[in-house]
């Protein structure tokens, strides 16, 4: 489909990564017979800390789309977020996503329901050729994170940092921390960003009249901070605020303005109800 995800070999398997999250499936319903309290909350904040911060306000709407600017200290810190959800670097995850816009449910989209809701949810992981460390090649989607050599180095070690945090849980907590706080974790997390390629756009309201399938599905929102006003999104991909009626929760907005009260967050991208769709960028 594209040089980035191709569905030319549907047979090709990428082996190593269906061999991790087979691993990672197991060791979620394992953590299920393990059940404490400090290992549940640490699950939870560690849920938050990296798809609410690291993909939502990191990733998303801040590696991508540049929807706002914070200190650079702090956006580095967001990325190291991301890697901990096992979906890549950052370059990588930025390339995919750029892509996913230009040419979101047409030829060339990386995960389009339109090949197949299997293929739009995990198939595109598994088969074809997920470019996860060809860091030179994704590059040219990501220009801007290309530049540092701190996205570089991240992007292609982005298993470092789950490594360190799963012993670190691991000699603080024993197994079952770790089969919360990584396994279980990561998992849930990896379904809930794949329901944003899949169910929003299969399933939910359209607001706006984009050119691809884009759908709000509230719950798909509340499982991800928000992502899942997916219509909104596609019609504004630069606004740093999805959830624009009162009753469209997000709380990666609510956490943005946080931000921007604390003084760690401006030049922040907003649409309202009212706004033009963006006819450049809503594919």
């Amino acid at each position: 489909m594209t040089d980035i995800v191709t569905m030319s070999n549907p047979r090709k398997m990428n082996w190593i990564t269906i061999i991790v999250l087979v691993l990672f499936h197991i060791g979620a319903v394992a953590a299920l017979f393990m059940f404490n309290w400090q290992a549940f909350l640490t699950a939870v904040l560690l849920y938050w800390i990296a798809t609410g911060w690291g993909i939502s306000l990191g990733y998303h709407r801040l590696h991508t789309h540049r929807g706002y600017e914070t200190p650079l200290a702090l956006e580095y810190f967001f990325a190291i977020c991301g890697v901990l959800t096992l979906e890549g670097g950052p370059i990588f995850w930025v390339a995919t996503h750029r892509i996913h816009h230009q040419k979101s449910d047409k030829p060339g989209d990386p995960h389009s329901p339109r090949d197949g809701a299997w293929w739009s949810h995990i198939g595109w992981i598994i088969f074809g050729e997920a470019k996860h460390n060809d860091t030179k090649m994704m590059s040219k989607y990501a220009p801007d994170l290309a530049k540092h050599r701190f996205y570089v180095w991240l992007n292609n070690w982005h298993w470092v940092p789950m490594v360190l945090l799963g012993l670190a849980l691991l000699a603080i907590g024993g197994l079952p921390m770790m089969l919360w706080g990584i396994c279980l974790r990561v998992v849930v997390g990896l379904h809930a960003t794949w329901a944003v390629n899949s169910a929003t756009h299969m399933w939910g309201a359209r607001r706006f009249a984009t050119r691809d399938d884009s759908r709000n599905n509230w719950w798909v929102a509340l499982m991800t901070f928000g992502e899942g006003w997916h219509n909104n999104h596609h019609a504004h991909p630069t606004s740093a605020r999805h959830g624009l009626a009162w009753y469209e929760l997000d709380i990666s907005w609510i956490s943005l303005n946080i931000m921007r009260f604390l003084g760690l967050a401006k030049s922040i991208q907003v649409a309202t109800l009212h706004s033009d769709i963006d006819v450049s960028e809503a594919a």
